[in-house]
């Protein structure tokens, strides 16, 4: 079994970051040696790599993620998958999951069975979690840049079929609100799939409700999602605010610093604290690429988006479509904007999400008996290797 040696890293655990090396040896950790104990004759045999003063971080965990590199999940080939696993993996993301968007019964079929003919591939990139569908089941109101021509209310017998038939479907979002939604969402915890809560215009009340059937998770939180509003003159809180005062609810957020700026990020923090906050990037088929002018969702099917500002726009400019962001990008944007310890950043894209995806007892973190999942980059948090699952993905040149 291959064993290799980083050495001379900067290891960011927990909660405070040491020099010292990692042993990997196959797919898991076997060691984390602190600096001042690590004596190289112990592991005559191995590779040894300097990591350079860098740091050694644990993998980068996306659980909401579109596509990258030109490609979309929903284009329809098991290429597209691929692809995104590559591009993204170049960024330090070692696990995704794989997330679609509201369209046809078929079309979302297609997309979970290319899922299943690549998913147990060795692929030279991020590794999948499962499949994420996002929608159908939302509010037109707050449908964003989702194609209102596929957005419906759940319907039992196509969700029961979906669930049946895809064990891949790892999560699934939808509005509360909805007819038939809380039902939906107590399916969905029956067969332990995560419920989120997403493109919604719910009150208060009404995510209490769904949080009571198994709703625990807020998809992109702020965006495409109600907050106070008036009806007949009274005043209702909404979904965001649900999520500041229910503490089980995890938060997603796009942190591109374009969907959320600096005092929603701080405010953020400064309630939920970092240990439910997770950050995603939600990229679009743009990310990691330097196109003005793309396509969210597929080719034949989706909608035109102009790239700008750092983000992808609906053509007539009313929402964002998308991020273009990658997961380095978002650390760079919490350091800067949120002013927030790396550790915390880092926790917010590594463990939070493994726990929420409940693979934290292989991912996460650098303890020994976990995969090798590994990301090492420097001060500017620009990636110089990509490790999953012991194997070298990706290293800068």
């Amino acid at each position: 079994m291959k064993r290799t040696l980083y050495y001379n890293a900067q290891i960011i655990l927990h909660d405070s970051t040491d020099w010292g090396a990692v042993l990997v040896e196959g797919e898991k950790i076997n060691r984390v040696v602190k600096e001042e104990e690590l004596s190289f004759d112990e592991f005559e045999g191995a590779d040894f790599i300097d990591v350079k003063g860098n740091y050694l971080s644990p993998g980068f965990i996306d659980i909401h993620i579109h596509g990258g590199g030109g490609y979309d999940f929903m284009d329809g080939t098991e290429e597209a998958f691929r692809e995104i696993a590559t591009v993204h993996a170049k960024h330090g993301t070692t696990a995704l999951v794989p997330t679609t968007l509201t369209t046809t019964a078929k079309r979302l079929e297609d997309t979970l069975d290319n899922y299943s003919k690549v998913s147990e591939e060795i692929i030279n990139g991020a590794q999948f979690l499962g499949m994420h569908l996002e929608g159908p089941y939302f509010a037109l109101a707050q449908r964003g840049a989702q194609d209102p021509r596929y957005i419906r209310n759940p319907d039992p017998e196509e969700y029961r079929y979906l669930i049946e038939n895809y064990p891949s479907i790892v999560r699934w979002s939808a509005a509360p609100e909805l007819e038939g939604a809380l039902a939906f969402g107590a399916y969905l915890s029956e067969k332990g799939i995560i419920a989120a809560i997403a493109h919604t215009d719910a009150v208060y009340e009404e995510v209490v409700e769904a949080h009571k059937v198994g709703f625990n998770l807020m998809t992109h939180f702020y965006s495409a999602m109600s907050g106070v509003s008036r009806r007949n003159a009274f005043r209702y809180a909404g979904v965001v605010e649900a999520g500041y005062l229910i503490d089980d609810f995890d938060l997603e957020l796009i942190a591109d610093g374009i969907h959320l700026p600096d005092p929603l990020l701080r405010l953020i923090y400064k309630i939920k604290g970092p240990d439910k906050m997770i950050l995603i990037t939600d990229a679009m088929r743009a990310a990691g690429t330097n196109v003005c002018e793309s396509v969210l969702g597929s080719f034949d099917d989706g909608l035109e988006v102009f790239v700008e500002d750092g983000v992808a726009k609906l053509k007539d400019r009313s929402a964002f479509a998308g991020s273009v962001a990658t997961a380095d990008r978002l650390i760079r944007t919490m350091l800067k904007l949120g002013n927030i310890p790396l550790e915390e950043v880092i926790r917010m894209i590594t463990l939070n999400p493994a726990r929420v995806m409940k693979v934290a007892d292989r991912k996460g973190t650098i303890e020994v008996g976990k995969d090798a999942d590994i990301v090492i980059f420097n001060d500017d948090v620009n990636v110089q290797m990509t490790i999953v699952k012991g194997r070298i993905v990706y290293q800068s040149t």
